[in-house]
């Protein structure tokens, strides 16, 4: 269960850099999951920290997403096997691109009311 601070609804993402985002007319310092349920503090800062553990939360919305978007940070970077497996296992896709096109996206399909979840992973 999400126990982190979080906005109960799923909002468009305003702006994002300065290690951070505005969404719902408020900001927040760090990094973000933008899930169904709202959008949640997600305590991770590098790609390099992204694992299934990480992930969990979303892994959790197999069969109510089609796919995660997975903003990288200010480049684009692929994340490891084992990220990439536990997609494939819950039978999500998963979209990598830089947190700036995945945050373009998300706002996007949301737009669209299409069911989306994201991680966008905060940039300077």
């Amino acid at each position: 269960m999400i126990k982190r601070a979080h906005l109960p609804q799923q909002v468009a993402i305003e702006a994002y850099g300065n290690g951070g985002f505005r969404f719902g007319g408020m900001s927040h310092k760090g990094s973000l999951l933008a899930l169904p349920s709202g959008i949640w503090a997600w305590p991770v800062s590098a790609i390099e920290e992204v694992d299934r553990a990480a992930l969990a939360d979303v892994l959790a919305l197999a069969g109510q997403v089609p796919f995660c978007l997975l903003g990288t940070g200010p480049t684009l970077v692929r994340p490891g096997r084992e990220v990439r497996s536990a997609f494939e296992e819950a039978g999500l896709w998963l979209e990598v691109m830089d947190t700036g096109a995945a945050a373009r996206t998300y706002n996007v399909l949301l737009a669209e009311s299409r069911p989306i979840a994201a991680a966008l992973i905060a940039v300077a």
